[in-house]
């Protein structure tokens, strides 16, 4: 599942805006960023079980959700809790580390609250 996916991405990543350039992040760019995270996330035999254990999912879970916003977008909350995490994936996907942020914001629930 996961090589399928990171084949799939490698033709379209060319859509998601790069260092260079400042285009808003549209959903659909998001959500490949947030598939790409995803397999990511899932390929890391150490934090996998971090991110199992912390959200309460589960593989199957996942799996199901790999098209969902909803599950993207808790993995983008993820991994952005940690540095070191984003400066690990944007090294090891060649995204800006400021993709993951991006994407997050382009995706459902990240809505700022305003309480006045």
């Amino acid at each position: 599942m996961v090589r399928r996916l990171l084949l799939k991405l490698a033709t379209v990543k060319k859509w998601f805006p790069s260092e260079e350039r400042s285009e808003r992040v549209t959903p659909q760019n998001a959500e490949i960023v947030g598939i790409e995270a995803l397999a990511w996330l899932v390929g890391d035999e150490e934090l996998l079980p971090v991110f199992l254990g912390a959200s309460g999912a589960d593989l199957a879970w996942l799996r199901e959700g790999a098209g969902d916003p909803a599950v993207l977008a808790s993995v983008l909350d993820f991994l952005l809790l940690d540095d070191a995490w984003v400066g690990r994936f944007a090294a090891e996907t060649g995204h800006a580390p400021e993709a993951l942020m991006q994407a997050r914001v382009a995706l459902p629930g990240a809505e700022q609250v305003h309480w006045t």
